[in-house]
């Protein structure tokens, strides 16, 4: 077989009657053939046959794989199969995450003679600083950009799973914005924040006078979700016997009001995310198994920020006209080496309130070192290290009463964020539970 074969005119023409960008290249990466929608999404008119498709869409001198990405076309060769990849590309509006699907075509010999490339934009993420979305480059973001939008147009349980501040409910919406459910509503619940006894009426509505107080009707938040996306955080403060309870509406579909007789049919896609190890839950028996195995069914793991610091400078100017709106602040260079040296065990919420400070610190349009946080500085700040000392336990997480928390917080030298983490629980629940404080 010729090491370039010319295309039939009826497969050129054929990708002209695509909606979305599509290519025909060969198996060196050239391209042999670019419809009007691709050539309108990467801007480079008609100068593209030719020309090697990492050159165009990552204006790479190599392809992907020598490059550090995971290259279709190369997996492709090796599989002989269709294959999907999330990949971050030039476009005529700037960088933008596309979900690509490269199929290969075969010759009369059997052997891969073309690929057929299709683009779809990923609208919820963004590789360059964004008002909107999820915002990053770096190969751990990537790989959960990747699972994101493969999980999306499924109606499957996904549990996400990450430290506090790495934006899980961020993380939800997308998956929501991105599935078929879209136009639906988004429909989220602090778990961390209903006690038992509220848990069965918020999450399936009572009925009028199903108990003292119930003088109507009350629809719960399962109903409200109906045909879009029911987000449960915090899924590990859950009381067991209210697991039992959630456990029957995913294996049943079905649920019943409190007070009331009818059943209802579920109409939800559930996604669920906690900060706790749940595995570890479970064989302290306070996670049911078999409610683990069910939200279980499409984990993602969400990057700590230290472990993707390549995206700091991206987080940090998105934050920053978050923050501060009316104004165009940017980061001197000392600023910046600071923040990228930092481990933030509150991640990007962390760096969000370091930044929102920062701002109203400066009064130019330069935030400069000084206007950082004196603790950003302090040894063992890069290393990952407490900046505190720990206060010592003298109950569990969930036994503590409000006296002992009032002490706690009246003697423990760090951070509200600090003393969240040392009692296991998220920030969050720890400010709800200061506001109940008598």
């Amino acid at each position: 077989m010729a090491d370039s074969p010319q295309p039939l005119p009826e497969l050129v023409s054929f990708l002209e009657t695509l909606p979305e960008p599509h290519i025909l290249c060969d198996r060196h990466y050239r391209i042999l053939a670019a419809n009007a929608a691709y050539r309108a999404n990467c801007g480079a008119g008609d100068e593209l046959i030719g020309r090697k498709c990492f050159e165009v869409s990552h204006r790479y001198p190599v392809p992907c794989d020598q490059a550090g990405e995971s290259c279709p076309l190369a997996r492709s060769l090796e599989s002989g199969q269709r294959e999907r990849v999330v990949h971050l590309h030039h476009t005529s509006t700037g960088e933008s995450y596309e979900n690509i699907e490269l199929s290969p075509i075969r010759g009369r010999d059997g052997e891969i003679a073309y690929f057929i490339e299709k683009l779809e934009p990923l609208p919820v993420a963004r590789g360059l600083a964004d008002a909107q979305g999820l915002i990053g480059r770096a190969p751990a973001f990537r790989h959960m950009l990747e699972l994101v939008a493969r999980v999306a147009p499924s109606d499957a349980t996904v549990l996400l799973q990450g430290e506090s501040g790495t934006g899980k409910e961020l993380v939800a919406q997308a998956i929501h914005e991105a599935s078929r459910r879209t136009a639906r509503p988004f429909v989220a619940v602090d778990c961390a924040g209903l006690t038992e006894t509220l848990f069965e009426s918020e999450l399936f509505g009572h009925e009028r006078g199903a108990f003292t107080g119930a003088s109507a009707r009350k629809v719960g938040l399962v109903e409200a979700a109906s045909g879009g996306t029911l987000f449960l955080d915090e899924l590990g403060d859950i009381p067991l016997p209210m697991q039992v309870k959630l456990l029957r509406l995913l294996e049943t579909g079905t649920y019943r009001r409190v007070g009331g007789t009818e059943l209802i049919r579920a109409d939800i896609r559930l996604i669920s995310a906690t900060h706790q190890p749940l595995k570890a839950r479970v064989a302290e028996g306070r996670f049911r198994q078999d409610l683990f195995y069910r939200v279980n069914a499409f984990p993602i793991c969400l990057p700590a920020l230290r472990e993707r610091r390549e995206d700091i400078p991206l987080l940090a100017e998105a934050l920053l006209g978050r923050v501060a709106p009316e104004r165009v602040l940017r980061l001197d260079a000392e600023a910046l080496a600071c923040l990228q040296a930092y481990d933030y065990p509150g991640n990007v919420r962390e760096l969000r309130n370091i930044l929102e400070r920062a701002s109203l610190m400066c009064d130019g349009d330069t935030v400069q070192r000084r206007h950082l946080p004196d603790e950003l500085g302090e040894p063992g700040g890069a290393e990952g290290a407490p900046l505190v000392r720990r206060p010592p336990r003298s109950a569990p997480p969930r036994t503590l009463s409000d006296a002992e928390l009032a002490g706690l917080l009246r003697s423990y030298p760090g951070s509200r964020r600090a003393l969240a983490a040392e009692l296991g629980m998220s920030e969050r629940t720890l400010y709800r539970r200061i506001r109940k404080l008598p």
